[in-house]
């Protein structure tokens, strides 16, 4: 009984391991893909549809990059009109 309950336990824990996902070395970085924006177009449409497929890492790395190209590095500070608006 404790074999099969042991047996039971290792294939559980075996089947709650990661799933297929393209190595860390495969995904390009945010760097990379803010830099190429036809690519980050293409990732952004596969991301959509299947995020499953392409893994978490990498469709978080793009969300990342679009945010980044968006935004671009945030150290340009807010600069209001000189003159209020008028309403």
């Amino acid at each position: 009984m404790k074999k099969s309950i042991t047996l039971l336990l290792a294939v559980a824990l075996t089947a709650c391991g990661q799933s297929e996902t393209p190595k860390q070395a495969d995904v390009p970085t945010v760097e990379e893909l803010a830099a190429n924006p036809a690519r980050l177009k293409e990732l952004r449409q596969q991301c959509k549809t299947d995020r499953a497929g392409l893994g978490d890492v990498l469709c978080n790395r793009v969300a990342e990059a679009t945010r980044k190209r968006f935004y671009g590095d945030g150290k340009v500070p807010y600069t209001p009109p000189e003159q209020p608006p008028k309403f």
